[in-house]
């Protein structure tokens, strides 16, 4: 999520939550935290046999040892000594043969669709073919989550910008957010795109989609243009999302509302609007009303219904048409996490990137099939959406949202399960689950099994014993108010050795509380050989690297010393916990989905909207003039350009 979004108004001042942390507390019961795990250094050699972890690394952290980036935060990327650093793609940048040069007075929608999108945010490297451990040659899958027309388009300004950009603007920006899936191959130390690459698409606003699942068909799906409420034409607001098993992206829709204009009000359900998170200040954000009559509220009051879900779509098939699998419920989407229980289905780990939202899981009803692709193709449609909560104890337990089960009946508006994926977040209030700081980056640890989740920050959480805290503060987000965010921790149950992921019970900690250990008023809790360098806020991506590392990028730290940045840390052993501040993005932008090749030689990573906060007083910028970076051209009066980014070892040696 941007620094822009995080501004919008939340839709939470109706609800009432559970038991706050002080009523948790009075049971004399102490907060879980990761200290435990800091003192079993003598298990360090047992654990790492056990996980299959190589043991030097999880003893000592070997594999951590680049010279740790200082704190910084200006208009440049910075990167370890030793290193190097390419830029792959820049917003603009030809992905076909036929795709124009990238040039701002003649840009419209037909020459967008050709080119690489804007402010990249998932990006995950596939080895080619799939299936395979090729680490030169592969595609790059990469969602651009959102525009920003006046930092694209010199001449226009944040107050007015909707007025003043032309038809071809606007259709320009329309085609720019979506997907990009661009093949790339290795020629000696440099990365290249493969211009013909057979597999080479645009997934955009005017991509032509299915709606499949529950919801398919719904009368709160039905429009004048389709009747059948089964196909919609593009996708918004594209934020994280994940793999499955037989290689499509799911792409999580995150704050789709932004985009449509008009007068909400005129929508049949308020009760939804409300809970869907509504702010009239941030809408009609591309100026798309203008030129597209469906997304005007009042010209097409269901077409709003049809965005916020989790898009399907195969980077493998350049004909096969995206579909919204709308069983894995509409929210605000930040990802799409995928993994197998020992059964074979498939489990997908969903976070709901709004304060005081929550946790999900889908877990198919089918086990996919690794012989035959095709079998596939709908396995998504059918399966149990569950939403997490939290116990004071250490435990965790999945809720199923279930029509006619428990209190998600037909009385409280749950009359089918098309209601439940519809309501997605309503049903998951009714069944009493945990919400949470902003849920954002989800990832699975392969060797280790267990799952790690970010929650970026919540400063409208209030503190115990402050106004309504004993309805908002939780024993699995323990600070009010949380500026800086935390990750947790889940051990999942095994069965025959195997992570059982569709597992209902689990176990949780608190894996890092974010913030500056200097200051105890910050609360906190990181390894105690942190530097003065490697704490962090604001954790947003995460991934684990073929070391099993894990890596956090970050989004919207506090503006005194460090632009946004990605950092490395071990999950077991002696270091566990012990960040290292590995790449600087440019001040105002943000760094996103670190991706590796398989030989763990190569990271990708994307940097988005650099220069959307001005240099002098980290307010948003209101036209290129004022941008704090116009990276990585660096040319004056030309708007910075998100970019995709590579790094590796100079020595040709592991991250």
């Amino acid at each position: 999520m941007s620094d822009r979004q995080k501004t919008r108004a939340r839709p939470n001042a109706r609800r009432e939550f559970g038991e706050t942390y002080g009523e948790i507390l009075a049971r004399g019961i102490e907060r879980r935290t990761l200290l435990k795990g800091l003192v079993a250094g003598a298990a360090t050699a047992l654990v790492a046999r056990h996980v299959g972890i190589p043991q030097a690394m999880a003893a000592d952290g070997k594999g951590l040892d680049f010279a740790e980036l200082k704190r910084v935060r200006d208009e440049h990327d910075h990167w370890p000594d030793g290193y190097r650093r390419q830029i792959l793609l820049r917003w603009g940048d030809g992905i076909f043969p036929d795709s124009p040069k990238f040039d701002l007075a003649t840009l419209n929608g037909p020459a967008a669709a050709r080119q690489f999108g804007y402010n990249n945010d998932f990006t995950q490297y596939l080895p080619l073919p799939w299936g395979t451990d090729s680490s030169d040659h592969g595609l790059m899958v990469v969602s651009h989550e959102y525009a920003t027309p006046f930092l694209m388009f010199p001449g226009l300004n944040k107050d007015d910008y909707r007025e003043k950009m032309s038809e071809d603007q606007i259709r320009a920006v329309m085609a720019s957010v979506g997907v990009s899936i661009v093949e790339v191959r290795k020629a000696g130390a440099e990365w290249q795109v493969v211009a013909d690459g057979k597999y080479n698409r645009r997934v955009h606003m005017g991509t032509e989609m299915a709606i499949s699942g529950p919801a398919a068909g719904h009368d709160g799906l039905k429009t004048k243009a389709d009747p059948t409420g089964t196909s919609v034409f593009g996708t918004i607001s594209n934020c994280n999302g994940g793999i499955t098993p037989w290689g499509t992206m799911l792409s999580g829709e995150e704050g789709a509302m932004d985009v449509f204009a008009g007068d909400y009000k005129v929508l049949a359900d308020q009760e939804l609007v409300e809970r869907q998170g509504w702010d009239e200040d941030e809408n009609d954000i591309y100026a798309a009303g203008r030129v597209e009559p469906r997304l005007n509220f009042e010209t097409e009051p269901n077409e709003w219904m049809r965005f916020d879900w989790v898009v399907e779509i195969d980077p493998f098939d350049p004909e096969a048409k995206p579909i919204k699998r709308t069983a894995l419920g509409r929210m605000t989407h930040e990802g799409a996490q995928c993994c197998v229980a020992p059964d074979g289905r498939l489990v997908v780990f969903m976070g709901d990137d709004d304060d005081f939202e929550y946790l999900y899981r889908f877990v198919t009803r089918d086990p996919w099939n690794p012989t035959d692709r095709a079998a596939n193709k709908n396995l998504l449609d059918h399966g149990t959406l569950s939403v997490a909560k939290f116990s004071a104890d250490g435990s965790m337990q999945w809720l199923p949202l279930i029509a006619g089960e428990g209190p998600l009946t037909a009385a409280a508006g749950f009359a089918s399960q098309a209601d439940v994926c519809l309501k997605t977040r309503a049903a998951a209030d009714l069944v009493g689950a945990t919400p949470m700081d902003s849920p954002e980056g989800f990832i699975i640890h392969q060797g280790t099994g267990k799952l790690y989740v970010a929650m970026t920050e919540n400063e409208k959480r209030l503190a115990s014993g402050e106004g309504d805290a004993k309805k908002q503060v939780n024993v699995a987000n323990p600070r009010g108010p949380n500026p800086h965010g935390h990750l947790l921790e889940i051990t999942v149950p095994r069965i025959s050795d195997k992570p059982d992921y569709a597992a209902d019970h689990l176990q949780w900690d608190v894996f890092v509380l974010c913030g500056d250990p200097a200051k105890p008023e910050d609360g906190a809790m990181f390894h105690p050989g942190t530097s003065a360098n490697g704490w962090f806020t604001d954790p947003d991506n995460l991934a684990v690297d073929p070391a099993g590392r894990l890596w956090v990028a970050t989004d919207g730290p506090p503006p005194e010393g460090i632009a946004d940045a990605v950092y490395v840390m071990e999950t077991e052993g002696a270091n566990r916990a012990l960040p290292k501040c590995f790449y600087i993005a440019p001040v105002g932008s943000e760094c996103c989905s670190p991706t590796f090749t398989p030989d763990g030689k190569t990271v990708f990573l994307s940097v988005q909207h650099p220069g959307e906060l001005r240099m002098a007083d980290n307010e948003d910028a209101t036209s290129i003039a004022d941008a704090s970076t116009t990276w990585p051209d660096l040319t004056p009066g030309q708007p910075a350009r998100p970019s995709l980014v590579i790094l590796s070892r100079i020595d040709d040696g592991m991250i």
